[in-house]
């Protein structure tokens, strides 16, 4: 025999013994012998009953989580003397590490050649992707020492309690004591961020600022509202005697587009959310598009799948959000005064949503000025023929019959197009008088 990936020899019994045991536990197991030199010179070992036992209790106090299950210690005679073999299978739940180090580097070791070498931080992250749930939430976070400065002000202002009983209650600490991805995004640490910026004009030409906000999610929202309302101007006008202010964005629209896109993005794919201020618009985009149950007709009809539950059930105990689904419906009922609705625009990774400026549309003098291209796609549909219908806008624009039909609402409402005939059979006539 001689050492390889999957066996090692040891001249005596040391705590050392640990990093091996861990090494082997976080690869694809092996067997260690104690009594063997390095060279493969058979020395024995003389107490073998205090040496086994003083083994079993390194790795039932030394390592975590418990690989004793996959472990096991043995004498065997090898050249008549007696050594001690222990074999040690592949863990189900690697990473494992040596208690008191966490998941660090220092604290996991895999087998590289003939040796135990520190994990890297790409092994640590591989091994919890392999062994952790599919659930992002649930899974093990790869940074351990946390601090909840703001989710403890949060908690506390709504007082509830936020004690180790009430954090493994709503799914910060697994049964084995290690924090989850959840903890994570709740931390002080969190490693994901909001950057927003505000830009000349209505493209990204020029910026004439821009913030990135880090921390915990609750620290994230708070400091991406303020900047939000920063830019939220009031445009003012007179009835008679009295000043009327109007907001360029409805405030019940931003507070629901910034909590959709902090609840339900995909923390898995890094990246920020991006909030992007324009005269005209502000876009919300956020990673990760629907998920796989639902459509854009399903959120525009409010239902709601959560792809991280977890989280939105601590916000519904926050009271940062009242009910499931009833976002998207917020935004639209919130711009029933004005002429530009919301957009919501998805692909396979992201979820962009887009608040048009009321005031600056309100003084938009050509009511037609600001049709955007879908729109623009239904008004050349009139150049071929004198009516259209639903399916025309349908196939014109390759969108779902929910969508078609709140475009052609949308036209309707600002006097573009006027209904002809009704029910099944429905028809859109374009109005001459805004030709």
């Amino acid at each position: 025999m001689r050492e390889s990936k999957t066996i090692e020899f040891k001249r005596e019994y040391t705590e050392n013994l640990k990093y091996e045991v861990i090494a082997f536990a976080n690869t694809d197991g092996g067997t260690i012998y104690i009594g063997i030199e390095d060279d493969g010179t058979v020395i024995g070992i003389e107490n073998t009953d205090k040496t086994m036992l003083s083994i079993t209790n390194m790795i039932r106090d030394s390592i975590h989580p418990d690989v004793t299950l996959f472990t096991d210690v043995n004498t065997v005679d090898i050249e008549e003397k007696t050594v001690i073999r222990i074999d040690i299978l592949r863990g189900t739940e690697r990473p494992y590490y040596i208690k008191g180090k966490g998941i660090r580097p220092e604290g996991i070791y895999v087998r590289q050649g003939a040796s135990s070498v520190p994990a890297s931080h790409a092994a640590i992250v591989k091994m919890i992707k392999e062994t952790s749930s599919d659930n992002f939430e649930e899974a093990i976070s790869i940074e351990q020492t946390l601090s909840f400065s703001k989710a403890d002000e949060a908690f506390r202002n709504h007082s509830i309690n936020f004690d180790d009983n009430n954090k493994r209650t709503l799914g910060l600490i697994r049964h084995d004591g290690l924090y989850t991805n959840l903890a994570l995004l709740l931390s002080d640490q969190c490693p994901h961020s909001i950057k927003a910026a505000r830009f000349q004009g209505t493209d990204k030409a020029i910026f004439t600022d821009r913030v990135e906000i880090s921390g915990s999610v609750f620290q994230q929202m708070d400091e991406a509202y303020e900047y939000l309302q920063k830019n939220n101007r009031v445009s003012s006008e007179f009835k008679g005697l009295e000043r009327v202010d109007h907001l360029d964005y409805p405030e019940e629209a931003l507070r629901e587009s910034l909590i959709n896109a902090v609840v339900h993005r995909e923390y898995a794919i890094p990246g920020p959310v991006l909030i992007s201020i324009f005269d005209d618009r502000i876009e919300i985009t956020a990673l990760g598009g629907l998920t796989k149950e639902l459509s854009l007709d399903d959120i525009m009809l409010g239902v709601s799948v959560l792809r991280n539950k977890k989280l939105g059930d601590i916000f519904y105990r926050l009271k940062l959000i009242e009910a499931y689904g009833t976002g998207i419906e917020k935004i639209m009922r919130s711009y029933d005064n004005c002429s530009e609705k919301p957009k919501i625009d998805i692909s396979d990774n992201a979820f962009k949503i887009t608040l048009p400026n009321q005031n600056y549309h309100k003084n938009t003098t050509n009511p037609r000025k600001e049709i955007d291209y879908r729109e623009q796609t239904i008004m050349d549909l009139f150049k071929e023929k004198e009516t259209i219908a639903r399916k025309d806008i349908q196939e014109a624009l390759d969108v779902s019959q929910a969508t078609a039909i709140l475009l052609a609402r949308d036209l309707v409402e600002k006097d573009i197009l006027l209904k002809e005939s009704g029910g099944k059979y429905l028809r859109y006539r374009l109005n001459e008088i805004k030709k």
